[in-house]
């Protein structure tokens, strides 16, 4: 048997991966490893724990007593590890930071934070989805991203810090012939009996999902079912064509071609964003960029929530208290 400090953090990703995720194929996919190279290393882990750590059938993974018993020591062991690696790379390396669309509001916090330090590269990259930025995160590779983290699972909280950045008021993308592109503002109501896309089946973007679901219950307003992911303007405007399903989006999402955005309204559905990134990481390019968005927040007044909007009860990570939904169905 291994003693503690023969176990080397390689192997320990791999469990917490597993862990995190009950499932090998999804915890090889975070880990960019094949699946045997990942079963591989867990076996190696529990022969040098010298127990078992997963009970795996043909249909579930599930943690045994002694893998429940790791979990918090593997994810304390982890974030030292890369505490240590941050330490002594945060002057030199670039931050990465997710900017989820381009065309956000978010690359002007970049921006921003560009000009506030002009000696630190900070290199944006795009993922589809807070949950896909977050495993991305963890696993070393992306720096800092936006979006709902408090529709995050617990797990993945307890190993990230963030600072709320905005209420983003929702919108709703239509074809530009739609019966509802005439208004200048959408009642939630006109929309009871429509199907609207929310990144159904994407396992990038469940805390999108979870948001729309919330917004919709009660309202006679349906998820519209998974479709083909879309990577890239050209792509997206070909799908939205083909489909020509209404789209749930912030008020600022990029212009798409042959496509209106229109803001929601009665009540005003807020979509909470905050600025993401690995527990304990430090970086002087994090500093700036945080600066920045409480620059731009301070001065546009995106934490000033308009009166009878709605959010999601019980939200997590809003500024002070929790507000609950309002003005209907939360």
């Amino acid at each position: 048997m291994a003693t503690p400090y023969d176990i080397e953090p390689r192997l320990l990703r791999a469990f917490t991966a597993v862990a995190e995720e009950l499932h090998f194929t999804r915890a090889a996919g975070r880990l960019f490893v094949a699946q045997q190279a990942l079963s591989r290393d867990i076996r190696r882990l529990e022969r040098e724990v010298g127990v078992p750590l997963f009970v795996r059938t043909t249909r579930q993974v599930a943690l045994t007593p002694d893998g429940e018993r790791l979990l918090p020591y593997a994810r304390r062991v982890l974030d030292a590890h890369d505490a240590l690696r941050d330490a002594f790379r945060a002057e030199a390396r670039p931050l990465l930071v997710d900017l989820n669309t381009p065309g956000l509001v978010q690359d002007r916090i970049l921006r921003r934070a560009r000009e506030l330090a002009p000696e630190h590269e900070l290199m944006a990259r795009f993922e589809s989805g807070l949950t896909g930025a977050a495993r991305e995160i963890l696993a070393g590779r992306l720096d800092a991203s936006f979006g709902r983290y408090g529709g995050l699972p617990p797990a993945l909280r307890a190993r990230l810090d963030a600072c709320f950045v905005r209420y983003e008021p929702m919108a709703v993308l239509l074809p530009e012939d739609h019966e509802l592109a005439a208004l200048p503002e959408v009642p939630l109501a006109r929309l009871a009996g429509e199907h609207l896309y929310a990144g159904a089946g994407n396992d990038r973007t469940p805390e999108w999902t979870d948001l729309a679901a919330r917004l919709f219950a009660g309202r006679g307003i349906h998820l519209a079912p998974p479709a083909p992911l879309a990577v890239g303007k050209e792509e997206f405007q070909r799908i939205m064509a083909k489909h020509r399903r209404p789209v749930l989006a912030g008020t600022g999402f990029p212009p798409m071609p042959g496509c209106v955005l229109r803001p929601l309204v009665d009540p005003v559905p807020l979509s909470p964003v905050s600025l993401v990134w690995r527990k304990g990481l430090r970086h002087p390019a994090l500093d700036a960029l945080r600066t920045a968005a409480a620059e731009l927040g301070a001065r546009e007044g995106w934490l000033e929530r308009p009166p009878g909007s709605w959010l999601p009860d019980g939200e997590p990570g809003l500024p002070g208290a929790p507000l609950t939904g309002a003005a209907g169905p939360g």
